[in-house]
């Protein structure tokens, strides 16, 4: 008996609607890293992307747990002399709040092509609409 391998088109991918409203945020990252690998799926292989497609909603309501809202700073290095950039969680929530769940999704997803692959089928929104009605996305409830 030969051991199964899905080929890249084989497998079918949904997409899904998640709403990030009062989620915490490493939680609702992991989850979502989840889907987009495909691990929730029998066919699951790690060296294809057999993942789904994942609309974020309202993430500009996602939470963090404790002190960390107030603690916690994102870091950017220009490439330039003096080109440290350091901004905290609430202004980088209040300027780009989309940004805030593609970094922490980033983070736990493969760095290679193949990550990159699967950070890109992501959309996040900030508010509670999003153009993807035609896509007919399933809403997922996570915990």
């Amino acid at each position: 008996m030969k051991t199964y391998m899905p080929k890249k088109g084989e497998v079918a991918q949904k997409w899904l609607l998640v709403d990030a409203k009062g989620k915490v945020l490493g939680r609702l990252a992991s989850q979502i890293a989840h889907l987009l690998r495909g691990k929730h799926k029998p066919q699951y292989a790690p060296h294809v992307d057999v993942g789904d497609y994942v609309v974020v909603i309202n993430a500009d309501q996602v939470i963090l747990t404790g002190k960390k809202a107030s603690i916690k700073t994102y870091t950017h290095f220009t490439g330039y002399p003096g080109g440290l950039r350091q901004e905290s969680f609430t202004s980088l929530l209040k300027r780009q709040p989309a940004r805030v769940i593609e970094r922490a999704v980033k983070g736990m997803l493969p760095h290679n092509t193949l990550g990159h692959q699967q950070f890109l089928k992501m959309k996040v929104y900030a508010g509670g609409k999003h153009p993807h009605a035609a896509q007919k996305p399933e809403p997922v409830e996570l915990n």
